[in-house]
C-alpha cells in the first residue's frame, strides 16, 4: 500500500478530532479510498471518517490493507507538515513509513499495532428527527450549554429546534425555520456536553452540520466538508430531567 496527499491537513485535522476520542484505531485502505471507524472506550460515542481515493494523488493498493495505529503517535507525526507539504504513507509490514516532502523529504516510521480484527461499520438507526444548522451556531449553542450543565437536551418542538441545559443554572438557543433546516417531528433526548464538545470540533471544518436524532435515542452528527467526511454517534443520556 501506497497513498500520496497533496494536501495532509485534511487527514491531520481529522485524526487530531478522532484522537480525542479514542486512543487506538485501525485504518482500512481500500478501492473507496481511506476510512477509519472507531468507538470509545466507554461504548458511549463512535467516529466515522472517509477520505476519498479521489483525494490522493497517488493510490496503490497491497496486501494487508488494514491496520491498527496509536493516533496520539500518529497525530504528532502528521503535524510536522507543514501548509506546502505533501505526504506519503506506504506500509512496509508492520511498519507504516510516512514522508514529508517540501523542501527537504522527511521520513518517519510508526509502528503498527493489533487491533481486533473485526471491521466495524456506521450503524444504521432510525431518526425522526434531521436538522441542519450553521456549524458556528451549534459550536456557541454546545459551549453556551456547557457553561451551566454537563449535559444538554436536543428538542423539537412546534417546528422549532432547541438546544436546552438546566442545572442551578440554564441555557438556551432556539431555532426556528428561518435558522435551520428542521424536517422533524415533537422529540427530546439529552446528550452528553463533555461527548458534544469533541465532536463540534469536527463542525470547524464544515459551514453546515447535520444533526439526526429522536425520542431517548442516539444522536448522530455528520460534518462533510470538501474531499471528507466525518460521522459521529453518541449515546442518550437517560437519567431524569432535573
Amino acid at each position: 500500500m501506497l497513498v500520496k496527499l497533496e494536501k495532509p491537513a485534511l487527514l491531520s485535522k481529522a485524526i487530531e478530532i478522532i484522537s480525542e476520542l479514542v486512543t487506538e484505531a485501525r485504518i482500512k485502505v481500500s478501492e473507496y479510498g481511506l476510512s477509519i471507524v472507531a468507538i470509545d472506550p466507554a461504548n458511549v460515542a463512535m467516529v466515522g471518517f472517509k477520505l476519498p481515493k479521489s483525494t490522493f494523488s497517488q493510490f496503490e493498493l497491497g496486501a494487508g490493507d488494514i491496520f491498527g495505529v496509536n493516533l496520539d503517535s500518529l497525530k504528532s507525526i502528521l503535524k510536522r507538515c507543514g501548509s506546502g507539504s505533501s505526504l506519503i504513507l506506504e506500509r512496509k509490514e508492520n511498519l507504516l513509513q510516512i514522508q514529508i516532502l517540501d523542501k527537504i523529504k522527511r521520513n518517519f516510521t510508526l509502528s503498527l499495532i493489533d487491533i481486533e480484527r473485526e471491521d466495524k461499520e456506521m450503524p444504521s438507526l432510525d431518526f425522526s428527527s434531521r436538522v441542519e444548522l450553521s456549524s458556528g451556531d451549534l459550536i456557541d449553542s454546545i459551549e453556551d450549554c456547557a457553561v451551566v450543565a454537563d449535559a444538554c437536551s436536543f428538542i423539537i418542538k412546534d417546528g422549532k429546534f432547541i438546544i436546552e441545559a438546566k442545572g442551578l443554572n440554564s441555557a438556551r438557543s432556539e431555532f426556528s425555520s428561518d435558522e435551520a433546516k428542521i424536517d422533524a417531528e415533537n422529540c427530546k433526548a439529552r446528550y452528553s456536553l463533555e461527548y458534544l464538545q469533541k465532536f463540534i470540533k469536527g463542525s470547524k471544518l464544515s459551514e453546515k452540520t447535520v444533526l439526526k436524532f429522536a425520542d431517548d435515542h442516539p444522536l448522530r452528527m455528520d460534518v462533510k466538508p470538501e474531499n471528507m467526511e466525518m460521522s459521529f454517534i453518541l449515546a442518550p443520556r437517560v437519567e431524569t430531567e432535573d
